[in-house]
């Protein structure tokens, strides 16, 4: 947490025990939208027992919920002429091959550059579709990360590709290179991840 963006800590009672944790925080935070918060904690901006958590989290009585309350950047976005790769194009919707480097939409810190500038740079009535703080785009990649984004040209084809995405019948594969030797072929990483404070 920063000291130039509010923050609040929040305990849930008893009575919040199994309670999704974006519906809990929508109860309680005055004036910010169930979808606003739902972005505060997509963005790793609220930590539960210090450790970032999905919006769909079940709260325990004994967590210790932490809400950077970052604003949203604006919601008009300047249009780019930044070349894009689209490997696939029809009336519903477009899937980009992003390059690495490259941030998927405007944030703090982010204001140009990004996937969401040059979407509007080929086409401006993407705008008003689906997020405004994300025109047209149904899911995200992390800044360092290559491979295709799925943009909806429509809000019909932005609800039904999320509703895909959150019903994880999405098939997502993703390849990732490794320098040397794993000690296994197979395993799992658990270690804390969260942003970077800086």
């Amino acid at each position: 947490m920063t000291e130039e963006t509010p923050s609040l800590i929040l305990k849930p009672t008893e009575l919040d025990h199994g309670k999704r944790l974006d519906a809990y925080l929508a109860k309680n935070i005055d004036g910010w939208s169930r979808s606003r918060l739902q972005r505060l904690i997509d963005d790793g901006d609220v930590l539960v027992n210090e450790r970032e958590a999905k919006s769909s989290y079940k709260i325990h009585a004994n967590d210790v919920i932490e809400v950077e309350l970052t604003e949203l950047p604006a919601t008009h976005f300047e249009p780019e002429d930044i070349p894009l790769d689209i490997v696939f194009a029809d009336e519903f919707l477009a899937v980009i091959n992003k390059p690495a480097g490259m941030v998927v939409h405007p944030a703090v810190g982010h204001t140009s550059g990004t996937l969401v500038n040059a979407v509007l740079g080929h086409a401006p009535d993407l705008e008003g579709v689906g997020d405004e703080t994300r025109p047209g785009i149904v899911h995200r990649l992390d800044k360092d990360t290559s491979g295709l984004i799925v943009v909806a040209k429509n809000d019909r084809a932005h609800r039904n590709l999320q509703n895909q995405f959150a019903e994880r019948s999405v098939e997502k594969l993703y390849l990732a290179l490794v320098d040397g030797a794993p000690p296994t072929e197979t395993g799992r990483v658990e270690a804390a991840i969260g942003r970077d404070p800086n």
